[in-house]
Protein backbone atom coordinates (compact mmCIF):
# COMPACT_ATOMS: atom_id res chain seq x y z
CA UNK A 1 0.00 0.00 0.00
CA UNK A 2 1.43 3.34 -0.78
CA UNK A 3 1.81 6.44 1.50
CA UNK A 4 -1.98 7.91 0.95
CA UNK A 5 -2.41 11.31 -0.24
CA UNK A 6 -2.83 12.85 2.79
CA UNK A 7 0.58 11.55 3.82
CA UNK A 8 2.02 12.53 0.96
CA UNK A 9 0.43 16.18 1.08
CA UNK A 10 1.36 16.82 4.80
CA UNK A 11 4.66 15.37 4.11
CA UNK A 12 5.37 18.45 1.79
CA UNK A 13 3.65 20.88 3.82
CA UNK A 14 3.01 20.80 7.20
CA UNK A 15 6.17 22.02 8.69
CA UNK A 16 5.34 24.81 6.58
CA UNK A 17 3.33 25.97 9.15
CA UNK A 18 6.04 26.35 11.28
CA UNK A 19 6.71 29.51 9.35
CA UNK A 20 3.41 30.65 9.23
CA UNK A 21 3.00 30.51 12.78
CA UNK A 22 5.87 32.53 14.45
CA UNK A 23 5.77 35.34 11.39
CA UNK A 24 7.97 37.93 11.97
CA UNK A 25 8.25 37.39 15.66
CA UNK A 26 11.58 38.28 17.01
CA UNK A 27 13.85 35.43 17.22
CA UNK A 28 14.40 36.31 21.08
CA UNK A 29 10.96 36.45 21.89
CA UNK A 30 10.47 32.42 20.65
CA UNK A 31 12.93 31.74 22.75
CA UNK A 32 11.60 32.72 25.87
CA UNK A 33 10.05 30.11 27.83
CA UNK A 34 6.25 31.25 29.13
CA UNK A 35 6.99 28.28 32.19
CA UNK A 36 10.84 27.67 32.99
CA UNK A 37 9.80 23.58 33.25
CA UNK A 38 8.52 23.50 29.54
CA UNK A 39 10.13 24.15 25.96
CA UNK A 40 9.78 27.90 24.08
CA UNK A 41 8.49 27.65 20.78
CA UNK A 42 12.38 28.06 19.32
CA UNK A 43 12.92 24.25 21.57
CA UNK A 44 9.84 22.96 19.96
CA UNK A 45 11.31 23.56 16.48
CA UNK A 46 14.76 22.53 17.19
CA UNK A 47 13.57 19.22 18.63
CA UNK A 48 11.78 18.82 15.21
CA UNK A 49 14.65 19.85 13.48
CA UNK A 50 17.08 17.46 15.32
CA UNK A 51 14.73 14.69 15.12
CA UNK A 52 13.63 14.65 11.50
CA UNK A 53 17.37 13.38 10.17
CA UNK A 54 17.36 10.77 12.88
CA UNK A 55 13.73 9.56 11.74
CA UNK A 56 15.70 9.17 8.15
CA UNK A 57 18.12 6.81 9.72
CA UNK A 58 15.49 4.85 10.94
CA UNK A 59 13.89 4.22 8.16
CA UNK A 60 17.19 3.63 6.50
CA UNK A 61 18.08 0.87 9.27
CA UNK A 62 14.07 -0.54 8.43
CA UNK A 63 15.57 -1.20 4.86
CA UNK A 64 18.28 -3.14 6.04
CA UNK A 65 17.59 -4.67 8.99
CA UNK A 66 14.93 -7.39 9.54
CA UNK A 67 12.59 -5.30 12.39
CA UNK A 68 15.13 -3.50 13.58
CA UNK A 69 14.50 -2.08 17.23
CA UNK A 70 14.54 1.32 18.25
CA UNK A 71 15.16 3.26 21.71
CA UNK A 72 12.23 5.97 22.40
CA UNK A 73 13.83 8.82 21.48
CA UNK A 74 14.81 11.87 24.00
CA UNK A 75 15.87 15.38 23.43
CA UNK A 76 18.16 15.35 26.13
CA UNK A 77 20.29 12.26 24.91
CA UNK A 78 20.34 13.45 21.28
CA UNK A 79 24.10 14.89 20.94
CA UNK A 80 22.44 16.84 18.41
CA UNK A 81 19.89 18.63 19.95
CA UNK A 82 21.87 21.30 22.25
CA UNK A 83 24.06 21.60 18.92
CA UNK A 84 20.94 23.06 16.96
CA UNK A 85 19.65 25.27 20.20
CA UNK A 86 22.82 27.15 19.40
CA UNK A 87 21.87 27.63 15.57
CA UNK A 88 19.92 30.96 14.60
CA UNK A 89 16.24 30.58 13.21
CA UNK A 90 16.55 31.28 9.68
CA UNK A 91 19.18 28.30 9.33
CA UNK A 92 17.19 25.88 11.62
CA UNK A 93 14.26 26.41 9.44
CA UNK A 94 16.39 26.43 6.43
CA UNK A 95 17.79 22.96 7.56
CA UNK A 96 14.29 21.60 8.49
CA UNK A 97 13.09 22.27 5.01
CA UNK A 98 16.24 20.82 3.34
CA UNK A 99 16.19 17.57 5.69
CA UNK A 100 12.05 17.62 4.99
CA UNK A 101 13.30 17.21 1.64
CA UNK A 102 15.18 14.35 1.68
CA UNK A 103 12.89 12.70 3.86
CA UNK A 104 9.90 12.96 1.48
CA UNK A 105 12.04 12.10 -1.71
CA UNK A 106 13.22 8.79 0.22
CA UNK A 107 9.41 8.24 1.25
CA UNK A 108 8.38 8.46 -2.21
CA UNK A 109 10.89 6.39 -3.98
CA UNK A 110 10.24 3.51 -1.97
CA UNK A 111 7.76 0.64 -3.41
CA UNK A 112 5.21 -1.52 -2.00
CA UNK A 113 7.59 -3.90 -0.17
CA UNK A 114 9.36 -1.33 0.99
CA UNK A 115 6.63 0.72 2.61
CA UNK A 116 5.62 -2.85 4.52
CA UNK A 117 8.78 -3.54 5.89
CA UNK A 118 8.71 -3.09 10.00
CA UNK A 119 10.54 -1.51 12.71
CA UNK A 120 9.70 -1.68 16.71
CA UNK A 121 8.64 0.85 18.56
CA UNK A 122 9.13 0.91 22.27
CA UNK A 123 6.10 1.37 23.00
CA UNK A 124 3.37 0.75 20.04
CA UNK A 125 5.78 -2.27 18.43
CA UNK A 126 6.14 -3.39 15.06
CA UNK A 127 4.97 -0.55 12.78
CA UNK A 128 5.17 -0.76 8.92
CA UNK A 129 7.14 2.25 7.54
CA UNK A 130 3.55 3.78 6.09
CA UNK A 131 2.98 3.35 9.85
CA UNK A 132 6.14 5.11 10.85
CA UNK A 133 5.53 7.69 8.68
CA UNK A 134 1.85 8.26 9.56
CA UNK A 135 3.39 8.18 13.91
CA UNK A 136 5.91 10.95 12.20
CA UNK A 137 3.63 13.33 10.77
CA UNK A 138 1.22 13.10 14.25
CA UNK A 139 4.07 13.86 16.44
CA UNK A 140 5.29 16.70 14.72
CA UNK A 141 1.32 18.22 14.50
CA UNK A 142 1.49 17.61 18.33
CA UNK A 143 4.39 20.00 18.00
CA UNK A 144 3.14 22.76 15.96
CA UNK A 145 -0.15 22.43 17.67
CA UNK A 146 2.34 23.12 21.03
CA UNK A 147 4.00 26.02 19.32
CA UNK A 148 0.38 27.73 18.06
CA UNK A 149 -0.62 27.66 21.81
CA UNK A 150 2.49 28.70 23.31
CA UNK A 151 2.32 31.91 20.79
CA UNK A 152 -1.41 32.70 20.68
CA UNK A 153 -2.36 31.30 24.10
CA UNK A 154 0.30 30.75 26.13
CA UNK A 155 -0.55 27.56 27.13
CA UNK A 156 2.35 25.22 28.53
CA UNK A 157 0.10 22.31 29.66
CA UNK A 158 -0.36 19.11 27.31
Amino acid sequence: MPLSASARTRLEFQHLTIRELIGDRSEQDLRQRTDPAKWSVFENIVHLASYQPLFLVRLERIQKEEAPAFVRYTAEEDPQFPIDLQKPLAPLLDYLDSRRLALRLELESMNENQLLRTGIHPRFGSMTVTQWTEFFLLHEAHHIYTIFRLLFFNFTDH
